[in-house]
């Protein structure tokens, strides 16, 4: 059996491969794969390991349908069709869990960050304008005590309000389209309407799927409900929030500031204005960016190849109902 990864995977999900027997050829050049050269390599193997390729569409599952398994390196799956893999009987595998703290971590630093206008205060001291100490100069404000609202309080929302609330006392207000119980016991996280949150909170944390329900579900209107000293953080996916409109309420001052960790398109055009603006900070998608974090991706994702290779049921499948 032989399976295709196209990019540089860490060596504890590529060992398990290994082990296993299975031949493995996988695309170690800088350049990204495209479509067509993804297509032309899946043709000659039996499985896919995806780490964030474009394309998986109907069209891509249509000429590899001899695939037997395609695992992804990510939780995510908005950019795969789905419904096209499972009529063609293909199962599908993400690695869900194992990213929860890392990614909960980053909204809190990007919270952190954007709060103390940490990246602001960091380019002053590069253009030599760390000047006088003025008691009321370049302020930031505390977390402590403030109101976190989470727009999806699942398992990574759910992460970070435990951190806030345990560290500084932070209330937690949420919306779901359910209700989360746990957490309102665990926590005394509160449900709101979405456009009660966004009146109350004083930082507002995205943590939800990208769906046509949640696709550009923070432009402008939004913003203009926020408080003028509220900070919008997005870790989830870069299309939950209109880039444009974002942009423009940061520079008429309608919230305090924003943090990204993902945008729309990615990566990012470096003449951005987001790059340059004091109330901004943007990381390069870095939510699951550490050693144990991207190890235990690998693990999951060597463990759907092996399983799908051997036409057992995948360990996390996105689609179970290949099953039938």
């Amino acid at each position: 059996m032989k399976v295709f990864i196209n990019k540089i995977i860490p060596d504890y999900g590529l060992g398990l491969l290994e082990q296993a027997g299975v031949e493995v050829t996988m695309w170690r050049e800088p350049s990204v794969l495209t479509r067509e050269q993804a297509i032309a390599f899946c043709k000659e193997h039996d499985a896919f390991l995806s780490a964030g390729q474009a394309g998986l569409d109907e069209g891509f599952f249509r000429e590899c349908s001899h695939l037997k398994v395609v695992a992804l390196h990510s939780v995510g799956f908005d950019g795969v069709d789905i419904a096209a893999a499972t009529q063609l009987g293909i199962p599908i595998g993400n690695t869900p869990n194992v990213l929860n703290k890392a990614t909960a971590e980053t909204a809190l630093l990007l919270m952190l960050t954007v709060a103390r206008r940490a990246l602001y205060l960091h380019r002053k001291i590069k253009k030599g304008e760390w000047g006088v100490s003025q008691p009321t100069l370049d302020l930031g404000f505390d977390l402590a005590g403030k109101t976190l609202g989470i727009v999806g309080l699942g398992r990574i929302g759910a992460e970070l309000a435990r951190m806030c609330t345990q560290s500084w006392g932070m209330k937690v207000v949420y919306h779901n389209r359910t209700r989360n119980e746990e957490a309102e016991r665990e926590f005394g996280a509160t449900w709101l309407p979405f456009e009660e949150l966004l009146e109350q909170s004083d930082c507002v944390s995205v943590h939800t799927a990208l769906t046509e329900e949640t696709r550009g579900l923070f432009g402008y209107e939004q913003f203009k409900r926020m408080k003028p000293r509220a900070v919008f953080i997005n870790t989830a996916r870069g299309g939950v929030h209109r880039e444009d409109e974002l942009i423009r309420a940061l520079q008429e001052g309608l919230i305090y500031g924003a943090g990204l960790d993902v945008t729309d398109p990615e990566p990012m055009e470096p003449d951005n204005p987001l790059l340059e603006m004091d109330n901004a900070v943007v990381f390069p998608h870095i939510g699951s960016s550490t050693v144990e974090t991207r190890n235990e991706m690998s693990r999951c994702a060597a463990e759907n190849i092996l399983a799908g290779l051997k036409g057992e049921r995948l360990p996390y499948p996105v689609n179970p109902e290949v099953y039938g």
